[in-house]
């Protein structure tokens, strides 16, 4: 996933609580210790795992770690996929009330149920936590990739585990007679392992070994398995290589030999037999110049790019696909038969819109599904059902013609986006010439197909009628006039007949002018497995309350945390630097009482209030402190105190230099030179003093002197003598020359410089005569 800086709908939010490091507790908090485990939130292989990372691969709480629930979108509980899934989950997947899968979790010491869609909410929560920690700014978009034109939602690296998991639990129930499905945390161990065992074989061809220490009933485990058996293992999966390969070419009406490079990414791709079956199929090596791991990551990024008006990129545009084909199914008007049309064929580009034309005196409903269910990785075919509100026949009793705009938006979702209703009403005086126009359309009526529907049109090339597909930006080929609303009588005559005038005949009376006008109409959207606005509303306050749960966890562990690591790091530094800065006695009960600390921190003060932890770090702190002060003093002191030396020294030396005459400073009043040996006196006099004093002071005793006030007293000496001392000398100015009677007496040296000086200025004007537009005034010798 992607991100760049549009807004989402809010999403539950994922709680590192979710995670307990021990049985009881009720968060787990991301603290490490003597006998604690260490629990963090991680991310799977394909970024399809929630749950607990904990050191040395061990699994710390099994049953609340939500992992591979990725393809449990879409699909109800009782699904024959789902049923035969659970049964490898180590957690607990349960009915909804509206038929969907829930996930049953702890969180904070209650049994709570969240559904996969929320699930998911929390995995990208966290994906938009983990981005703006990084880019240290709010992410708002995000471009998540999805499959392809051809693929198989049922073939990937999660199977090849599968494969070998099988496998050893078959070999350990009759070799150690352990059944490794009977506990849940030794089957994550046991999966864990074999993807291990299965990056190796894909680099080595001999065989390789498996060991798990400790697998179950304290037993240690060991197998092993070499590429060719494992080959063997999987050769179902690896004949299912190629069904999508062939899907791909029929798809795109391409020949394998039009196909000029391949390019593979993803994990599986490592695997040689998965390698080799590709390059078969297409004739040619494959290519794997692309990092496997990131190529996703880059062209996310760049249509975050492309989407971004931040950057600026190459012309390049990505068109997207209909994966599936999608039908509208509809009754017709006063009958019991159906009509059935193909409004978007398979890999029609998105995003994209078409106009459909209904014929109807009233409400009328719309269902749309996927016109290949075994195309469709899911048993639900159906999209929705999409009721037409408030329509209703013309004054004349004739039907309403109700186009109606089908869509695929950028996201690849279809809806019906707009309805509205054509609708004749008389026209005013002043609307006569537009109503004229408007008639005139609707009297350039094309025959009407006979393979059409008689209450249905598509205004859409695939209907066999002109084409008005419209798509986001603009319209793709023109609009005809709307073609089924004319009638005999609403029909206006030729111009050339029209104008012929009939003497013999008395003139016709004038028919009313009508107008056309579209009337928008409400349309009523029930897509499949769609939240509803009430659940939608109870998930955003359960979100809410999740996150404010989340910030006041937060803050208890870092309490928490706070207080472990003083612990460690006074005890740690008691034994050393800070040794010298503590008397013997106090250094042995801070120690006991450290100990103390931890005791409780693993006992009874394991799971307490926030405040709990904040009075333990005040009740160290008050012991610790002091000694880490007197450390820090010991080590700054000593370079102030040198800083503040050289100063004095400087200043002192200006001040002799000063009474021996020297030329730099004799033109410093002597006033402020006493001003200067005062200042240099009394700090000196203050440095000695405290000196002497510090001298006799031990090192767990605290100091005289902070190396605070050393620096402020080398500020206050600066302050003083700094601006006394560099004093500029005046500048002495040369005197000026006085001007004869007769004009100026310059030398030679004054002339020139004047000239420097006066170069580029204006001319002065005499008598009138001077001309300082022309280019020869400025060169005008004046006497």
């Amino acid at each position: 996933m992607a991100t760049a800086p549009c807004s989402g709908e809010p999403a539950a939010h994922w709680t590192e609580s979710f995670q307990k490091a021990r049985e009881g507790g009720s968060g787990s908090g991301t603290w490490r210790g003597r006998r604690r485990r260490r629990s963090v939130i991680s991310f799977g292989s394909k970024n399809r795992t929630i749950g607990v990372a904990a050191k040395n691969q061990q699994i710390t709480h099994a049953n609340n770690t939500v992992s591979n629930f990725k393809r449990f979108h879409g699909r109800a509980f009782n699904d024959l996929f789902i049923q035969k899934e659970k049964e490898n989950l180590s957690y607990d997947l349960v009915p909804l009330k509206n038929g969907g899968v829930g996930i049953k979790v702890m969180y904070m010491d209650e049994e709570h149920l969240f559904s996969v869609e929320q699930i998911t909410a929390m995995l990208l929560t966290k994906l938009k936590e983990t981005a703006e920690n990084n880019l240290k700014k709010p992410v708002t978009d995000c471009v998540i990739s999805v499959l392809g034109t051809a693929f198989d939602p049922f073939l990937g690296g999660k199977n090849f585990d599968e494969k070998l998991v099988e496998h050893f639990c078959a070999e350990f129930k009759t070799k150690y007679k352990l059944d490794a499905k009977s506990k849940i945390r030794a089957l994550l161990r046991l999966y864990q392992e074999c993807e291990r065992l299965k990056k190796l074989m894909s680099s080595n061809s001999t065989d390789l070994p498996l060991n798990i220490e400790c697998f179950m009933n304290d037993k240690d485990v060991s197998g092993k398995m070499n590429r060719l058996q494992f080959e063997e293992l999987c050769a179902d999966l690896l004949k299912k290589i190629e069904v999508p390969l062939y899907s791909l070419m029929e798809q795109t009406q391409l020949k394998v030999e039009d196909v000029s490079a391949v390019e593979i990414v993803g994990g599986t791709t490592r695997v040689p037999a998965v390698k080799e079956r590709i390059a078969k199929f297409f004739g040619k090596d494959v290519s794997t110049t692309l990092n496997a791991d990131e190529a996703v990551a880059r062209g996310c990024a760049l249509q975050c790019a492309i989407l971004s008006p931040a950057f600026k990129v190459r012309e390049f545009s990505v068109t997207d696909a209909v994966p599936f084909p999608i039908s509208l199914v509809w009754n017709h008007d006063s009958e019991d038969t159906e009509g059935v049309h193909e409004v978007f064929s398979r890999n029609h580009a998105a995003p994209f819109s078409k106009v459909l034309t209904f014929l109807r005196r009233g409400p009328f409903e719309l269902e749309a599904f996927y016109s290949d269910p075994q195309g469709v990785p899911y048993p639900e075919a159906k999209i929705g059902r999409f009721v037409v509100q408030n329509v209703s026949a013309q004054k004349d009793g004739e039907k309403s013609r109700v186009k109606v705009k089908v869509r695929v938006n950028t996201h690849g979702i279809f809806t019906i986006s707009t309805a509205s209703m054509v609708e004749k009403v008389p026209a005013e005086e002043n609307e006569v010439s537009s109503v004229e126009a408007d008639m005139e359309c609707l009297s350039q009526r094309p025959p009407e197909n006979p393979g059409t529907d008689k209450n249905v049109q598509q205004d859409n090339s695939e209907a066999g009628t002109q084409s008005q597909v419209q798509t986001d930006a603009q319209q793709t080929s023109q609009s005809p006039p709307s073609p089924e609303l004319t009638s005999e009588g609403n029909k206006i005559p030729d111009a050339d007949k029209a104008n012929e005038k009939k003497v013999d005949q008395p003139p016709e009376a004038k028919k009313p002018k009508i107008k056309v006008v579209n009337v928008e109409l409400p349309v009523e959207a029930n897509l499949v497995w769609q939240l509803g606005k009430d659940l939608l509303n109870m998930y955003i306050e359960t979100e809410g309350k999740m996150i404010m749960q989340d910030k006041l966890e937060k803050e208890r562990n870092d309490a928490k945390n706070a207080v472990e690591e003083y612990v460690y790091e006074f005890r740690d530094k008691l034994c050393g630097p800070y040794e010298k800065f503590i008397c013997e006695q106090d250094h042995q009960n801070f120690l006991r009482l450290l100990t103390e600390t931890e005791d409780w921190l693993y006992e009874e003060g394991e799971d307490q209030a926030k405040q709990a932890y904040v009075d333990k770090l005040e009740e160290l702190m008050k012991i610790g402190t002091p000694v880490k002060v007197r450390f820090q003093e010991a080590e700054e002191r000593p370079k102030m105190f040198e800083e503040l030396g050289q100063r004095l020294q400087h200043y002192a030396k200006v001040a002799a230099d000063f009474r021996n005459k020297d030329e730099k400073y004799n033109h410093i009043d002597e006033s402020e030179m006493k001003k200067v040996e005062k200042s240099v006196n009394e700090v000196m006099e203050w440095m000695n003093n405290v000196l002497n004093a510090q001298a006799k002071k031990n090192l767990d005793q605290d100091p005289v002197v902070r190396a605070q006030e050393i620096k402020t007293k080398v500020k206050e000496l600066n302050n003083t003598c700094e601006p006394i001392v560099t004093q500029p000398k005046p500048k002495v100015e040369s005197p000026k020359l006085e001007r004869t009677p007769n004009g100026p007496n310059l030398d030679k040296k004054e002339e020139d410089l004047e000239d420097k000086n006066n170069f580029g200025a204006e001319p002065p004007h005499q008598n009138g005569e001077c001309y300082p537009n022309e280019k020869s005034a400025v060169n005008m010798d004046l006497d």
